[in-house]
């Protein structure tokens, strides 16, 4: 599992420690799960995560034989939530953000790295010169461990010759370290909203910057390549819009 997920389910465990830690296993029941499922239900993710941490824990704990039977059999998830996802960047936000944080502010680093790479935020703190040869960027990703391969862009070179930048990562805090995905976020954030933008993620940036590959003519394969996707699933998502885009162009120009 990558890091972030290990953290997730470490929190969800000491939630359970604190909660029923001192108990036999015993006397942790297809009902306790259910408790513990509902318990978590204002918030639906966090609940569906709750239950894949337990049945993990259940299924494992079976094999190894420390408890007869899985509680976690036949408990359903929550309804996955109904959403649209991350927002994605316009190109209006983008230059929004561009106007309040210009070159020369680590602010500006931390949005042409993103947009310009496309990297998941995870991946986007830990990118720095190391991972740069001859203008073209190679990082292994974290969450599905593909290597990708990234030019980088002139726009961008300049931006992180200005920088300022870490000594390690492109992306750093005031005081030039690298920052957490979580911590970064949260700066992120605010940088965002200094800029008169609000709901904009760092992920709705790596959603523009697909965006905008597949409207340059990208294929499904040279999307994957660039953005560490496989199966050809979330590449179609946007050579489809990319194709639908195009036609609806070409109608009205005829």
């Amino acid at each position: 599992m990558s890091l972030a997920t290990r953290r997730q389910r470490e929190n969800i465990f000491r939630q359970v420690l604190d909660k029923a830690g001192r108990q036999p296993v015993s006397k942790i029941t297809k009902a306790s799960i259910i408790a513990g499922r509902d318990r978590r239900g204002a918030t639906p993710f966090q609940a569906r995560h709750f239950l894949d941490a337990m049945r993990a824990l259940f299924r494992w704990a079976v094999k190894a034989k420390l408890v007869a039977s899985d509680p976690t059999t036949g408990v359903d998830n929550m309804p996955r939530p109904k959403t649209e996802g991350f927002k994605v960047w316009t190109d209006d936000d983008i230059a929004a953000y561009e106007k309040r944080w210009p070159i020369g502010t680590r602010q500006r680093v931390w949005l042409d790295v993103l947009v310009y790479t496309g990297l998941r935020r995870g991946d986007a703190v830990r990118f720095g010169r190391q991972h740069v040869r001859n203008g073209v960027g190679t990082i292994k990703t974290e969450k599905t461990g593909i290597v990708v391969t990234l030019p980088i862009l002139p726009v961008l070179s300049k931006t992180l010759e200005a920088g300022p930048c870490g000594d390690l990562t492109f992306i750093a805090g005031q005081n030039g370290r690298p920052l957490t995905k979580e911590s970064f976020s949260n700066l992120f954030r605010n940088a965002s909203r200094a800029a008169g933008l609000r709901g904009s993620s760092a992920h709705g940036l790596r959603k523009a910057a697909a965006t905008r590959a597949a409207n340059a003519g990208a294929t499904e394969a040279q999307l994957e390549a660039i953005f560490g996707w496989n199966g050809g699933a979330m590449a179609s998502l946007y050579t489809r819009a990319a194709n639908r885009r195009r036609l609806s162009l070409e109608a009205n120009d005829q």
